[in-house]
């Protein structure tokens, strides 16, 4: 969602935790292998791509992901929405490992076993859920000089199970041991009901659950799952584009996006102990969240940023890796903007060994 170089951030409200070890910060979501390939323009045209775009795959991509890594000299990252920004909250931390646990439905095949390693190696406590109806998630980058064009095919993120899973004892144990909350709205289209047993488990004891908006086409056709789930949530992230929608979608009667978060920050809430933030991103814009204050981010030359894909993922990440912290949130807001400075740098949702930042 943070794609800019001017931003600037407004502020609600402190929020205190206690101090984070392991398990503190638990995300469930769409895990995806990322593949990273420089592809040439006949590798485009054989699937119908785009230079620079972002689809799902359809059944004339199928053979793409393995091609891709026939043809080509790959990198693979453990990605999908909520488990990028988990592990950015992870390496922003550094140690101990396995502050984040992450959820999420694999294969039982070679890219499952990819991304398990991939998931270690970013010292994320990742429990999938493991079936063989449905291969692994996966999500092909294909570079073409400074483009990329993404495919996507969730096949098993979109078969995770709630009673084959969240519901065994062994891991609501890891739940409850948490006590920050994230899930993209994207897993709304998988299992609402994972999302309101965690959010619901979250507001009966005082701990803080965060969620984002994701796409527009989650306020358009999810529009029920997403309020049965809002009442439960303390922070809400989103972008412009996602903002509008969801005013839209509930009748606010306006396009201005302070007014939206207002309005968003009113909604009926569950747990009065906590007041409800906003946080909507607008690119080049300033950020707009449920009181004035406001933060500039970090400034960058534009001919430094090589991908703003995962910008808002890493975001929300470094934002996540302060909460858990004890920060206060104009401290969260500024390890968002460090974080998003950093990966809007580099191609991918990709980052260097250790953060540099204080």
């Amino acid at each position: 969602h943070l794609t800019n170089t001017h931003l600037n951030v407004c502020i609600l409200q402190y929020v205190f935790l206690s101090p984070h070890s392991e398990n503190t910060l638990f995300g469930m979501g769409n895990p995806l292998l990322d593949i990273s390939a420089v592809v040439d323009k006949d590798f485009l045209d054989k699937f119908g791509l785009k230079p620079n775009d972002q689809i799902l795959a359809e059944d004339k991509h199928k053979a793409l992901f393995d091609e891709i890594v026939k043809r080509n000299k790959v990198e693979y990252h453990a990605g999908g929405s909520t488990q990028n920004s988990v592990k950015i909250a992870q390496w922003m931390i550094q140690k101990p490992h396995k502050v984040a646990t992450f959820f999420g439905c694999i294969g039982t095949d070679h890219f499952g076993k990819i991304l398990k390693k991939k998931a270690e190696e970013a010292h994320v406590d990742a429990h999938y859920y493991e079936q063989n109806e449905e291969p692994t998630g996966t999500c092909a980058a294909c570079i073409t000089g400074d483009n990329r064009s993404l495919v996507a095919n969730l096949a098993a993120a979109n078969c995770y199970k709630k009673e084959k899973h969240l519901d065994l004892d062994s891991n609501w144990e890891l739940v409850k041991k948490a006590k920050v909350y994230y899930i993209a709205g994207f897993f709304l289209t998988v299992s609402p009901e994972s999302i309101v047993k965690v959010a619901k488990h979250a507001s009966d004891n005082n701990k803080i659950f965060c969620m984002n908006l994701s796409a527009p086409f989650i306020s358009q056709f999810f529009k029920e799952p997403l309020m049965k789930v809002m009442p439960y949530v303390d922070i809400l992230f989103g972008n412009e584009t996602e903002a509008a929608t969801f005013a839209s979608v509930l009748g606010f009667g306006t396009d201005d996006i302070a007014e939206i978060a207002k309005k968003t920050q009113n909604l009926p809430k569950e747990n009065m102990k906590r007041q409800r933030v906003v946080v909507f991103t607008q690119g080049k814009d300033d950020t707009v969240a449920t009181k004035v204050t406001m933060f500039p981010v970090l400034d960058i030359d534009q001919n430094h940023i090589v991908d703003t894909n995962g910008a808002g993922d890493a975001f929300v990440g470094g934002f996540l890796s302060a909460l858990i912290q004890e920060h206060a949130l104009e401290e969260c807001i500024r390890a968002g903007h460090y974080a998003a400075n950093v990966i809007i740098r580099r191609a991918g949702c990709t980052f260097p060994e250790k953060p540099d930042y204080q």
